[in-house]
């Protein structure tokens, strides 16, 4: 019996040691290594930050590219997903809301044609990126709107393409807050 409770204390002060010191130091240390020293990539504009590269925020104006809808109205510090399946009513009637929506800034593009990633939240409720399709569907209004051509815009759009890691892991993706920057750089040449 002592040497079961021995085992046990043992093991436990181990977990601990381990848990509650080694592995948070050592991802605090990953942390210094990363881009933003583990607080984040500040994105500035005018020297003032306007928001961070990884979480996602609300663009109002035609004037800019739209990026994925949020479930918790981009508060970052409350990342969560709707939890509503596919199925469910509420989350059909957001979604077509949503649609209509798109379609009223966007006339000239067709319904099946809209990239489920402009109408559908992420899980985190705080995706900083959207498809590059979901960007190139945006141009026409967006043209119009800066009195940019659309051939400007595409180059722009694919200057921002970021590939997946070793062109393999993830999708192609575009962060919204830096095209939006670049097309702010854009339109003040």
């Amino acid at each position: 019996m002592k040497t079961a409770f021995k085992q046990s204390f043992a093991l436990t002060v181990i977990l601990i040691v381990l848990f509650a010191f080694v592995y948070p130091l050592t991802i605090s240390f990953i942390a210094l290594l990363s881009p933003g020293k583990g607080n984040g990539v500040k994105l500035s504009k005018n020297e003032k930050v306007i928001g961070y590269e990884n979480i996602g925020q609300k663009f109002y104006s035609d004037r800019y590219f739209q990026g994925r809808p949020s479930a918790v109205d981009y508060n970052a510090a409350g990342s969560a997903g709707s939890n509503k399946g596919t199925t469910n009513p509420d989350y059909l009637k957001t979604v077509k809301e949503r649609i209509d929506t798109f379609l009223v800034h966007n006339p000239e593009v067709k319904r099946e044609n809209i990239p489920a990633d402009l109408v559908t939240a992420s899980a985190s409720g705080l995706d900083p990126d959207i498809s590059p399709d979901a960007a190139y569907i945006q141009i026409k209004r967006i043209g119009k709107v800066r009195n940019l051509s659309e051939e400007q815009l595409n180059v722009l759009v694919g200057q921002q393409i970021e590939r997946p890691l070793f062109g393999l892991f993830g999708p192609s993706k575009v962060n919204v807050l830096k095209l939006n920057l670049a097309l702010d750089n854009l339109s003040h040449k």
